[in-house]
């Protein structure tokens, strides 16, 4: 049995099904590198070990083992569309804005036998801001799981939804700073924020939280899936996002969801959802108050949308078919 050495420096959800697809025809050695400094002994054995590297996001996490790879002329599937493919100046955003970054992240793209990413909107992305040609790159959506298996059974309540990690970077990035404004506009809605605190910038979203929002921090997997059962809309009001999976993911709950017509939230979205043109918080409140009027008839086309185009068999086959091809050459 082949072995794959699984390369990343998080253990997001999408990582871990991307493993588990692996992990059911091949040998996997895991390698975790949540920081910037290597660990230079399990890069060199991972990578004589392997018979191909598999690596997700192109970093520094990803840059020796890809680079080690090359040299000793073994295979590698990277995974990219994210961070590493974005360019977004205005809110200091993406590697591909030029520096150390935007180096490592092509030399690593560069190197790699085969590059897939999430969304055709990613392939774009890496057609526009790097040299990789975008025929070079496969489009593999995510698949996303599906916990709830029908639409929840209980009456949805009069709740926005936003789920994500707190920091510096993303009020503007994920759209917090918005999401919570627009609060303040419809006091007749609740609106709750679901996601870790990894810094102070709770604290901002304090300071502009209406008696409305609520901010519960982190929360289980068994906690998020029932706020995505109760929530009635969930917003993503992000600038970026290479596929959106939490957005997929309260969408097969049920949420109506409500996301700024940019970058790969429109490609998930499609019809079954309200789009938005920016991230003012009136622009905000309407689209909220928009998907509320939808009721159940959005409830089902969104968790329809979801099942249809993102199902996982779709994402195994694809990965599948991508380390295949590296390993054949």
């Amino acid at each position: 049995m082949k072995r794959i050495l699984y390369v990343h420096n998080s253990n997001a959800s999408f990582v871990a099904i991307d493993r588990q697809i692996l992990a059911g025809r091949y040998e996997i050695d895991d390698l975790y590198q949540p920081g910037r400094l290597p660990n230079p002994l399990a890069v060199v054995r991972g990578v004589l070990r392997a018979d191909l590297v598999f690596g997700w996001f192109a970093s520094w996490h990803t840059f020796f083992p890809i680079t080690l790879a090359w040299l000793l002329r073994k295979p590698s599937v990277m995974i990219v569309g994210g961070f590493d493919t974005a360019n977004m100046p205005d809110i200091g955003y993406g590697y591909q804005q030029g520096g150390l970054r935007r180096g490592a992240s092509r030399w690593i793209m560069k190197r790699a036998r085969r590059l897939a990413t999430n969304s055709r909107y990613s392939q774009s992305e890496i057609e526009g801001h790097t040299p990789i040609p975008p025929e070079s790159v496969t489009v593999i959506h995510h698949g996303v799981p599906d916990p709830f298996g029908e639409l929840p059974a209980e009456p949805k309540e009069r709740l926005a939804l936003t789920v994500g990690a707190v920091t510096r970077g993303t009020h503007v990035q994920k759209g917090q700073l918005p999401f919570a404004e627009a609060a303040a506009k419809l006091p007749d809605v609740r609106f709750v924020h679901v996601g870790k605190w990894l810094d102070d910038a709770v604290d901002e979203l304090r300071a502009r939280a209406a008696d409305n929002l609520e901010l519960t921090g982190w929360a289980s997997d068994e906690e998020l899936l029932d706020w995505y059962r109760r929530a009635a809309v969930y917003v993503q009001a992000s600038r970026h996002e290479g596929f959106g999976l939490a957005l997929a993911e309260a969408m097969l709950g049920g949420c109506v969801p409500v996301v700024v017509d940019v970058t790969a939230m429109p490609e998930v979205v499609g019809d079954a959802g309200v789009l938005i043109s920016s991230q003012e918080p009136d622009e905000v409140a309407v689209g909220v108050r928009r998907a509320l009027e939808l009721g159940e008839d959005g409830s089902r086309r969104a968790r329809e949308r979801i099942v249809a185009e993102f199902p996982m068999d779709a994402r195994e086959r694809g990965i599948l078919r991508i380390v295949d091809e590296a390993l054949s050459g």
